[in-house]
């Protein structure tokens, strides 16, 4: 098997989830520049800001998935 075809796999068994990790990130970049560009803040809050996306990230789909399990019970 090629790296290509394995590439491919990879991308068709984990589409969806890579569509909204990339969904979540431009949205999270986006809102972080349009607010800092519109406040005027500074440029170390605005990185620690982006870094605090990573935490977002995990915190939101644990936060999901803890919901989802409660609700199938």
């Amino acid at each position: 098997m090629g790296v290509l075809e394995t590439i491919g796999e990879h991308v068709q068994e984990h589409r969806s989830g890579m569509l909204v990790d990339l969904a979540f990130a431009v949205i999270w970049v986006t809102a972080v520049t349009l607010l800092f560009d519109l406040l005027a803040g500074p440029q170390w809050a605005y990185y620690l800001t982006m870094g605090a996306g990573v935490l977002a990230y995990y915190g939101f789909f644990w936060s999901l998935a803890a919901a989802r399990s409660e609700g199938g019970d």
